[in-house]
C-alpha cells in the first residue's frame, strides 16, 4: 500500500444520498479478485447509458473532475454490501479521498485497508468545497496536520483515529502490520517447535 502524505486535486462533487456499493461497483464487475482494472466500471450506470457511452452531463466524465483524486459526497456514502472491490474501483479510479457527512462502517474500514482516506465534514462545510470546485482550482488534503485547504487561506479540520492515520501515512495494511512483526511470530514457532516438535 503506497504512504498517504498530501492530495492536491480539483474536488468532484456527488450530491447523491446513500450511494451504496453496487452503485459504486456494480455486482457484475465482482468475478475479479484483482485490485486493479475496476476503475473504468466505477459509477457504471451512473456514468454510462444503456449503449456502455459515456453520459456526458456526469461529473466523472467530465474535464477536470475526471481526473479528480478528491470525491466529494452526501451522507452516508458506502452503504449496501460489503464488498471490497468499491474501494478498490474508486482507488484504481483515482480517487485518494473521498470526504462525506457520513459512512457505512464496513465501507469506511475497507477504504483504511486499501489507501484511501474517508473524511468525514458536515454537510455544510462540504457544500461550501463543493462550490468552490466549481472554480476548478485544487483543493489539499494534509493528513499530518488534519486539514483541508482551499481558496488560499480557507482551513478546515478534520479527526482520524491516531492508529488509522499512522497506517495510511506509513502505507500499512493488514498484511504490513502483521509483518511488522515476523520476529515475535517467528520466536513464537522456534518456542513451540522445541515444546511440542510433534505438531510440526
Amino acid at each position: 500500500m503506497q504512504k498517504f502524505k498530501k492530495v492536491k486535486s480539483i474536488p468532484a462533487y456527488l450530491p447523491i444520498v446513500n450511494i451504496d456499493t453496487d452503485m459504486i461497483i456494480p455486482k457484475q464487475f465482482l468475478k475479479t479478485i484483482k485490485r486493479t482494472g475496476l476503475g473504468k466500471s466505477l459509477f457504471f450506470e451512473l456514468r454510462y447509458d444503456e449503449n456502455n457511452k459515456p453520459i456526458k452531463n456526469f461529473i466523472l466524465n467530465q474535464d477536470p473532475y475526471d481526473k479528480s483524486e478528491i470525491l466529494l459526497a452526501d451522507k452516508n456514502f458506502g452503504c449496501g454490501s460489503s464488498r471490497e472491490h468499491a474501494a478498490w474501483s474508486l482507488l484504481d479510479f483515482g480517487i485518494k479521498v473521498v470526504i462525506s457527512p457520513s459512512f457505512a462502517d464496513i465501507f469506511y474500514n475497507n477504504c483504511f485497508k486499501n489507501g484511501i482516506l474517508p473524511i468525514e465534514l458536515s454537510a455544510d462545510k462540504i457544500k461550501k468545497l463543493s462550490e468552490f470546485s466549481n472554480s476548478k482550482e485544487k483543493i489539499e488534503v494534509d493528513l499530518a496536520n488534519q486539514v483541508i485547504k482551499y481558496n488560499n487561506d480557507k482551513l478546515y479540520n478534520f479527526e482520524i483515529e491516531d492508529f488509522r492515520k499512522h497506517c495510511l501515512i506509513e502505507g500499512l495494511d493488514d498484511i504490513a502490520l502483521t509483518l511488522e512483526k515476523s520476529k515475535k511470530i517467528n520466536d513464537f514457532l522456534i518456542n513451540q517447535k522445541s515444546k511440542m516438535p510433534w505438531l510440526f
